[in-house]
């Protein structure tokens, strides 16, 4: 392989979509059928998520988790679908052990309904970018992608092999982002609703100042950082599906 073809190759592994990108398109089988990503979900949010590898026990806790509140995500018009580079007898067998053998945190007799995509050939990993060779050539590290509903990254994250996600973060952020959209507003660290949000700051000396001085239902520490009150009912009730 000469240098170009070596250069490359890397470059297709470490590619991945970033924020405000189209979602790379793809036709995948899964444990629920064939689905075409992002085009089924038009429409409604989805979180795609890679594991390294089906019968580990870190995977095993995160499938669980998601199953249970699957239900959850999807009140808040969210779509699971996971994927890690085993076949799909694998993730049968896998999730049927899942719900015959294992407990955890409380939980047990979990059926994973949401879809788990079959990526031997690695392509959907490559794609996303899933693949980290400095953490492993051969699993897909735990990846997260927010895509909205017209098929856009919003937000990414990734966790080594070694680390478990957190549920109630990535949730936060799926209901963060929604309230972003709905209300024209910024969240600030540590976010959840019912917290005051951020109001965009200033874009001219006139605005900074009239904010300053205004009587109007903001709190400014300063012209740049104005906060103002959003009631957690308002927001959820604009988010939930009921």
């Amino acid at each position: 392989m000469n240098t170009l073809e070596t250069t490359k190759q890397q470059e297709e592994v470490f590619t991945m979509p970033r924020i405000g990108d189209k979602a790379p398109e793809f036709t995948a089988t899964t444990t629920q059928g064939e689905i075409n990503f992002p085009s089924d979900y038009k429409g409604e949010w989805s979180i795609l998520f890679s594991h390294p590898a089906d019968f580990t026990p870190v995977c095993t806790s995160e499938f669980m988790t998601f199953a249970h509140l699957e239900e959850k995500f999807k009140k808040a018009n969210c779509n699971l679908i996971g994927l890690s580079i085993d076949g799909l007898y694998s993730h049968i067998a896998w999730l049927r052990t899942i719900k015959d053998k294992i407990k955890f945190n409380g939980m047990e007799n979990i059926e994973v309904k949401f879809p788990l995509i079959e990526d031997i050939s690695m392509n959907v990993a490559k794609k996303y970018g899933m693949i980290q060779p400095g953490e492993s050539k051969t699993q897909a590290v735990r990846a997260v992608f927010f895509v909205d509903p017209e098929g856009i990254v919003r937000a990414l994250i990734y966790y080594p092999l070694s680390l478990g996600r957190n549920f109630d973060e990535l949730y936060r952020a799926l209901i963060a982002m929604q309230t972003s959209d709905k209300f024209n507003v910024a969240t600030p660290a540590d976010w959840n609703p019912g917290d005051d949000v951020i109001v965009s700051p200033a874009g001219s000396c006139g605005v900074a100042e009239e904010r300053m001085t205004s009587t109007e239902d903001l709190d400014c520490k300063d012209w740049f950082f104005c906060t103002k009150k959003l009631d957690k009912n308002l927001v959820l009730d604009s988010i939930l599906k009921k």
